[in-house]
């Protein structure tokens, strides 16, 4: 079946997405939860982050707000999240809050 993905040596689809020109973010990390001023594109499906700190992450609308209740990312991980697709409806921001005491950095990259 033919497919647009990239392959392997063997022929075999590789899933993997683009990063997207104009498509990175970086929100801080702190004692109070912040979210994207900007909404990922229309055409986003998946974003990937990466904390420089421990961080709680919520997805949602322009008034999303992480709580300590809410998905617990590691330092470091880097970690891919479905935001639409497969009849879902987007959702276009990010809110993260610092899990830990020290204030950090939360890189995001979409893809498409």
């Amino acid at each position: 079946m033919p497919t647009l993905m990239p392959t392997d040596d063997n022929n075999n689809p590789i899933p993997a997405l683009r990063l997207k020109d104009g498509g990175s973010y970086a929100i801080a990390a702190t004692a109070t939860s912040a979210r994207n001023a900007t909404p990922f594109g229309p055409d986003t499906q998946v974003i990937s982050i990466c904390p420089t700190v421990a961080v709680f992450v919520k997805c949602g609308s322009s008034t999303v707000t992480a709580t300590t209740a809410d998905h617990y990312i590691p330092a470091g991980l880097y970690y891919d999240i479905a935001i639409g697709g497969d009849g879902q409806k987007q959702t276009p921001y990010i809110a993260v809050l610092r899990a830990e005491k020290t204030d950090g950095i939360v890189y995001i990259s979409e893809k498409n």
